[in-house]
C-alpha cells in the first residue's frame, strides 16, 4: 500500500531506507529479494528507533506497519520487490542504472517464494 510524503532533498541517494522489525516474515523476504536484485539498503530498525517507528506511523495510518520504504519522495508501505524497483526507476534514475527493471523483480520475488515453498 503506497503512501506518499515529501522527504526530498538535493542530497544524491546511495541507498533506500528500508524500514522493519525483528521477526517480520515480511521484512525478510522483501529485505532478500531487494539484496537479491541489487538494491542498497539503508536498514532501520523500528524497534531501536523512535524515530523511525514514528515515521512508520506518520505514513501508515498511525500503524507500525513493516516493512516500509522510502524512496525519493515516496513511501511505500508493505511493498512488493516489483513496486520498490518500479518507485526507484520512476523517482532516482541515477540508482536505477545498475538494477533490473521492475519486471525482473517480479521473477526474483517468485523465485524466493518457491524457496520458502510458496
Amino acid at each position: 500500500m503506497p503512501a506518499s510524503e515529501d522527504r526530498s532533498t538535493d542530497a544524491a541517494v546511495d541507498a533506500i531506507e528500508f524500514y522493519w522489525r525483528p521477526g517480520c516474515f515480511y521484512c525478510s523476504r522483501l529485505e532478500r529479494a531487494l539484496e537479491g536484485a541489487g538494491v542498497p539498503l539503508d536498514k532501520r530498525n523500528i524497534w531501536d528507533d523512535p524515530a523511525a517507528a514514528a515515521y512508520v506511523r506518520s505514513v501508515a495510518g498511525g500503524n507500525e506497519t513493516v516493512p516500509t520504504v522510502v524512496i525519493g519522495a515516496s513511501s511505500l508501505v508493505n511493498p512488493s520487490p516489483n513496486d520498490v524497483l518500479s518507485t526507484i526507476h520512476a523517482e532516482i534514475p541515477e540508482l536505477a542504472d545498475s538494477l533490473p527493471e521492475p519486471a525482473e523483480a517480479s521473477s526474483i520475488g517468485k523465485k524466493f517464494q518457491r524457496l520458502l515453498g510458496g
